[in-house]
C-alpha cells in the first residue's frame, strides 16, 4: 500500500480555525465526506466512529499532532486526510498542548493490519525533526499535501504476518522446568522469555478472608515461559514439551496455551 494512494487530496485543508475538540471532529467528518469513497457513508456514522475511538483515549499524542481514526463496516477503502490549524485547537492531547496538525484515517473495519501499519507510518513520519514545522508553514492544500508526502516511505509493508504463534507455558512443577526450558531452546524462536509469577493460592493464603480455603501448602514455584514460534513448528513445540511432561491433558503442574499472532515485529 502506498500512502500517496490513500491520502485523498480533496481531504486536505490548510489554515483551518477550530475552537474545540468537538468542532474539530465535526470538521474532520465534513472534510472526509469530500472523498467519493465515503459517499454512501453517513456523516453520523463517521462522527460516532471517531467519538468512540476518542473515548478510549485521545489520539492527540503530543507535540501539536493528532491522528484521529476509526474503522467502519460500511467503508470499502482507506480515506486519509490532513488539516492544519496554525492557531491550534484544544484536542485533549496527552501533553495538554494545543494541536496544530490533524491527520485522520477512516478505514475499513476488516483491514486492521493495514490500519496499524498506516498509523505507524504516519506517526513515524511526523516524528522526523522539522517535518511538522514544514507542513504548517504551507498555506495551500496542494503544498501541504506535497510537503507531507515528501517525507513518507514510498511503500508501506502491509503483508499480513500470520506465520507466528504465541506460546505460554505455565510451570509450577520445579522438577520439570529446566527440562522443558532446555527443549524449547532447541526450537527456532524470535523470543524466549521466562517470567517469575506467583500462584494465586500462595497469594490468597496470605489474605485472612480466604486463608481457610487454602489449608494445603500452596505451590511456591511458579514460572511462565513465553515464546514466539513459527506456526509450522507449533506441533513440534508441543511434542517436545510432552516428551518431558507426558500427555498434557493428564498433566498437573504444567499448562500450555497457544495463540495466533496477527502481527509480530522485532526479536528478543
Amino acid at each position: 500500500m502506498k500512502l500517496i494512494d490513500v491520502l485523498r487530496k480533496e481531504c486536505v485543508v490548510a489554515g483551518a480555525q477550530l475552537s474545540d475538540k468537538a468542532e474539530a471532529l465535526g470538521e474532520i467528518v465534513q472534510v472526509a465526506k469530500k472523498s467519493p469513497i465515503l459517499k454512501d457513508v453517513s456523516e453520523q456514522e463517521i462522527l460516532v466512529g471517531l467519538e468512540e475511538r476518542e473515548k478510549l483515549g485521545s489520539t492527540g499524542f503530543g507535540k501539536g499532532i493528532a491522528i484521529p481514526h476509526c474503522r467502519l463496516k460500511s467503508v470499502t477503502d482507506f480515506v486519509v486526510g490532513l488539516i492544519t490549524i496554525p492557531s491550534g485547537v484544544d484536542f485533549e492531547a496527552l501533553d495538554a498542548e494545543k494541536v496544530n496538525l490533524i491527520i485522520f484515517i477512516i478505514a475499513p473495519e476488516a483491514e486492521s493490519n493495514k490500519h496499524l501499519k498506516l498509523l505507524s507510518a504516519i506517526s513515524q513520519t511526523l516524528l522526523i525533526p522539522g517535518v511538522v514545522e514544514e507542513i504548517l508553514a504551507e498555506r495551500i492544500p496542494e503544498a501541504v499535501c506535497e510537503s507531507f508526502l515528501r517525507h513518507t516511505h514510498a511503500e508501506i509493508d502491509t503483508k499480513k504476518q500470520t506465520t507466528k504463534c504465541f506460546f505460554n507455558v505455565f510451570v509450577q512443577d520445579e522438577n520439570v522446568f529446566r527440562d522443558i526450558l532446555e527443549k524449547l531452546t532447541g526450537i527456532e524462536t524470535s523470543s524466549l522469555v521466562v517470567a517469575n509469577t506467583e500462584n494465586v493460592g500462595a497469594y490468597l493464603a496470605r489474605v485472612p478472608l480466604f486463608a481457610d480455603f487454602w489449608r494445603d501448602k500452596p505451590r511456591s514455584f511458579s514460572k511462565v515461559i513465553v515464546a514466539v514460534v513459527d506456526k509450522g513448528l507449533a506441533n513440534e513445540t508441543i511434542r517436545r514439551i510432552e516428551s518431558v511432561t507426558g500427555n498434557l491433558n493428564e498433566c498437573t503442574g504444567v499448562m500450555v496455551t497457544v495463540q495466533d499472532i496477527p502481527y509480530a515485529a522485532g526479536s528478543l
